[in-house]
């Protein structure tokens, strides 16, 4: 059986962007062999949980909200956007069944900083001014590069991608893969939450690109979870390195068994 991946619609304030963004994802996720399914921010803990429980993978979309910043001991900056506590709630309930049972977890933009501040860490309110245009939007196909760990679980899985002239769509830089990508965010994950591992920056400032790693920190293969700061959903059709995230997402939804009872985080807690 094709693997099911929960969704959550991306804001409750904004059905436009809805329209426009969570069509994506779950084409991708399509695309990529898997069956997406759409959370609904509306619904009760007790309902998300009934629709979780039917799903083996978790995929985190970006937003037009910002992290509420009092969940990270910040005061909000006036250039941040008003949080969403619905969407917010949500992913909770989503990270926390990732997290107890082992199911991949793939975040992406706000679902990044959303793991991010999840996993006890900070977030940049604001990247201005910064050398990089980080809040270039959808029309820019290629914003900037990402310098990646080669090494990395992403690294594995961007390094072998051809562009179309059949070169290497990310070629080795420096001793780090550069991989152009897209950019529409104006914050960043500042000090990452525990057990997160930065594995790409943005070379010219230094802004954290994509973190990854499950909480068990003696076995790093046994979860994944790996988070971009990128929208790799919108450049599917141009970039392998796109295409090879969701599929290797989607492969490891597939492969996922439950866990035994008595070795989940709630028993051994």
């Amino acid at each position: 059986m094709k693997p099911r991946i929960a969704i959550p619609v991306p804001t409750s304030a904004n059905l436009d962007y809805n329209g426009r963004s969570w069509p994506q994802y779950a084409e991708a996720i399509v695309r990529a062999g898997g069956v997406p399914v759409e959370v609904p921010l509306s619904l009760s803990q007790r309902e998300v949980a009934d629709l979780i429980n039917t799903c083996q993978g978790v995929l985190l979309p970006g937003s037009p909200a910002d992290v509420n910043p009092h969940k990270f001991g910040h005061e909000p900056a006036p250039e941040t956007s008003p949080a969403d506590p619905a969407r917010e709630n949500v992913d909770e309930l989503l990270i926390q069944d990732a997290h107890n049972l082992y199911k991949p977890l793939l975040c992406i933009c706000f679902g990044a900083q959303s793991l991010n501040v999840w996993r006890g860490g900070t977030l940049v309110q604001h990247l201005a001014p910064m050398p990089v245009n980080h809040p270039a939007g959808k029309t820019v196909a290629v914003a900037h590069n990402a310098a990646i760990a080669p090494g990395s679980l992403l690294g594995t899985i961007v390094g072998n991608g051809k562009n179309v002239e059949g070169g290497p769509e990310a070629p080795l830089d420096n001793g780090f893969l550069s991989l152009p990508i897209n950019s529409s965010h104006h914050q960043a994950i500042g000090v990452p939450g525990d057990g997160l591992r930065v594995v790409a920056r943005c070379p010219q400032d230094g802004v954290i690109e994509a973190v990854e790693g499950g909480q068990d920190a003696t076995n790093p293969n046994a979860h994944f979870v790996l988070a971009v700061q990128w929208h790799p959903e919108r450049s599917y059709d141009i970039s392998a390195a796109s295409r090879a995230i969701f599929e290797r997402f989607v492969d490891e939804a597939a492969h996922w068994k439950p866990r035994a009872i008595h070795t989940s985080v709630a028993q051994s807690a």
